[in-house]
Formats: C-alpha cells, structure tokens, sequence
C-alpha cells in the first residue's frame, strides 16, 4: 500500500475549490487500486487543506493521475490552488490509545 499526501493553498474561493475537489473525488474512486481518501481544512489558516489517500500500489496510483481523464481535473484545481504532491511507502512508526 502507499499513501498519497498533497498539500493545497487555495487562493480562489474555498467553496468552489471543494466543489472542483468532490468531482476529483468521484474519478479516484472509480479508479483500479483506489482504497480511500480524507479531504481536510486546516482548523486555523483558512484555504488550507490537505488530502490523505491510500491506493493498493504505486502504480495504481500513477496510472490514475497519467490517465487522460485526470487531465482536466488536475487543471480545474490548479486555477484555483497550489499543492504540494508526495507518495509514501513506508510506515515508520504507528502507534494507537489503548
């Protein structure tokens, strides 16, 4: 498994970008390797967000975003965002309550 991790810096209208965001959303999902994704706002600097993905493999994840259909999407939320894109492999340490 691999988690995908990306960034964004929003500097058009928030409401918008998470409208673009959600039909993103619905094209991953019907992606091969797909698992599941969380979109969050930052709790105190407004248009911040971060989007946590897991995918089943690395290459399920490049061929979703290389497939011409991601193309316009990846644009949409360009026009209105900077992010900041990173694969991770490898757990390094996890720890939970109890």
């Amino acid at each position: 498994m691999v988690t995908f991790v990306n960034r964004f810096s929003v500097s058009g209208p928030v409401e918008e970008f998470e409208r673009l965001f959600e039909q993103t959303s619905a094209f991953f999902v019907a992606q091969p390797g797909f698992i599941t994704h969380r979109l969050m706002r930052h709790a105190e600097q407004q248009g911040s967000y971060v989007n946590v993905a897991e995918w089943e493999d690395a290459e399920s994840f490049r061929r979703a975003v290389t497939h011409p259909d991601f193309a316009p999407h990846a644009a949409a939320l360009r026009t209105l965002s900077a992010s900041d894109p990173n694969l991770f492999t490898t757990t390094v340490l996890e720890r939970h309550s109890g």
